[in-house]
């Protein structure tokens, strides 16, 4: 189990990079790049066709780790371990990759968009942060 836990969360790890690229490219080319900004003032500036399309790419990100999890799950408490267990480290590696490639967020008390669905979420990303590495403490201690 520990070795499939560890490939899980390296893939988590892998698809939070892919996610922050994805959300670097489209920071340039919409020209919101500033590393001191809040994503959260910037909702505002992107066009509602471009937040709409970010919403289906946080769909698909929900349908894959939901998949995987029916995949690699061996009964419903197993799929919802491996799904929260990947998830928290999509999360939390999302914003590393981020602060690597582009320095942002430039502190742990910024503002965030979390999600798009169903409507925005805004917090700061020591939230996110936060719980998702209290849900990895949490399933690697009692469920592991």
């Amino acid at each position: 189990m520990i070795t499939r836990y560890l490939l899980l969360a390296i893939f988590g790890i892998a698809m939070a990079h892919v996610e922050g690229v994805v959300v670097v490219y489209l920071r340039k080319a919409l020209g919101l790049i500033d590393a001191e900004t809040d994503s959260a003032g910037l909702l505002e500036e992107v066009p509602k066709r471009y937040v709409k399309i970010e919403m289906t790419r946080e769909v698909a990100t929900i349908v894959m780790l939901v998949a995987l999890a029916l995949l690699v799950g061996e009964n419903r408490l197993d799929v919802l371990m491996v799904f929260l267990w990947t998830f928290a480290f999509w999360d939390l590696f999302y914003y590393l990759s981020l602060y690597l490639v582009i320095k942002w967020p430039p502190k742990l008390t910024t503002m965030d968009v979390l999600f798009l669905i169903p409507r925005p979420w805004i917090a700061p990303v020591w939230l996110p942060i936060g719980i998702s590495t209290l849900m990895i403490i949490i399933i690697a201690v009692f469920y592991l």
